[in-house]
């Protein structure tokens, strides 16, 4: 029950973490995303129509012609004569001709036929022809690769809880088994959310996997941080009381550097702290720090912090969006990031 519970609780956090990731469509935060999907499904569509139109022996003049407010899907030749193609994409087989172009529309699309053989110097007729591409194939390129990485995150975040749970009851844990953990336990819930939004909104695979990187990364850092913040953080800013993770003997960064770090006199001194079972919270918090700052634990796992914070810039950096559209994740990496000890 306690792996569900926090499966559960970590994949409501997954959920909030998708509208950050809408950047990708310059969508605000809390808007829903239908015109940029809608936007996805119509390039789709066009994509499907220019092939169609080719494979019928048209000659595709433009595509996606815009004159003022005005734009045309597709100008072609239809033999000598002159068409204007309107691109309708739908989901949904079910779909009427009459919904799709009512009268407005119609007028909008004449307007627009007539600015274009204005603009052009044309003096011909013009027809009109509409192509409806419908059913649910345009879906299902995000839906497997989205389901795909749900899936294995599912996964990855048990294994990371389970690994957790399992340290618990070791003395050898290494330092790239415990970054092994934290990823699994903590950043793949990022990484996932902020990828799923980036896949949805149409980026492309390499902005998708640089966002994904970006959140693996302010994930690990993020981490590390809480367990500095259980030694040397602020209770009334950070939220709860500090020396938790001693008290229990968990396996922090923190403790596990110490452990590998300590000579013989500090090792067995932590070792007694480590199996005492009866002894005062406060007594063991501060033996242990202690131990914790002749060995400069704080400094060792501030340096690790950074380097995992620096690769995560780095990989928000590579991602190929205007930096206004980056804010957003920014400000995520303040919250995480800049919390006062």
């Amino acid at each position: 029950m306690r792996s569900i519970g926090f499966l559960t609780e970590n994949f409501a956090f997954m959920i909030d973490l998708y509208n950050i990731a809408k950047l990708f469509l310059g969508c605000k935060l809390g808007e829903d995303c239908t015109m940029a999907w809608h936007n996805k499904q119509g390039k789709y569509g066009e994509e499907k129509v220019n092939r169609y139109l080719l494979d019928m022996g048209y000659t595709v003049l433009e595509r996606n012609w815009r004159g003022g407010h005005r734009e045309l899907d597709f100008v072609c030749l239809d033999g000598e004569v002159l068409v204007v193609v309107e691109v309708k994409t739908r989901a949904d087989d079910n779909v009427s001709l009459l919904d799709l172009l009512d009268y407005r529309k119609k007028r909008n699309l004449q307007a627009a036929g007539a600015a274009y053989l204005t603009k052009k110097n044309i003096h011909r007729e013009i027809r009109f022809d509409v192509v409806v591409v419908t059913g649910a194939e345009m879906h299902l390129e995000y839906i497997k690769e989205v389901i795909d990485l749900f899936s294995l995150t599912a996964l990855e975040i048990c294994e990371g809880q389970q690994l957790d749970m399992e340290f618990e009851s070791r003395n050898d844990v290494a330092e790239d088994e415990y970054i092994e953990m934290i990823r699994l336990k903590t950043a793949v819930l990022l990484a996932a959310s902020l990828k799923i939004g980036a896949i949805l909104a149409g980026a492309s695979a390499v902005d998708a996997e640089n966002l994904y990187n970006f959140g693996m990364q302010i994930g690990v850092a993020f981490q590390l941080q809480d367990d500095l913040l259980d030694v040397y953080g602020d209770p009334e800013v950070f939220g709860k009381k500090i020396g938790g993770d001693i008290l229990c003997n968990k396996k922090t960064y923190m403790l596990i550097k110490a452990l590998e770090r300590a000579n013989g006199e500090q090792l067995e001194e932590l070792n007694r702290w480590l199996n005492a079972d009866n002894c005062q919270s406060a007594e063991k918090i501060a033996a242990v720090t202690e131990i914790y700052n002749q060995l400069t634990i704080r400094s060792v796992c501030e340096n690790k912090m950074r380097e995992y914070y620096t690769l995560a810039m780095e990989s928000l950096e590579a991602v190929a969006v205007a930096e206004e559209k980056k804010k957003e994740l920014k400000n995520l990496v303040k919250l995480l990031m800049y919390r006062e000890m």
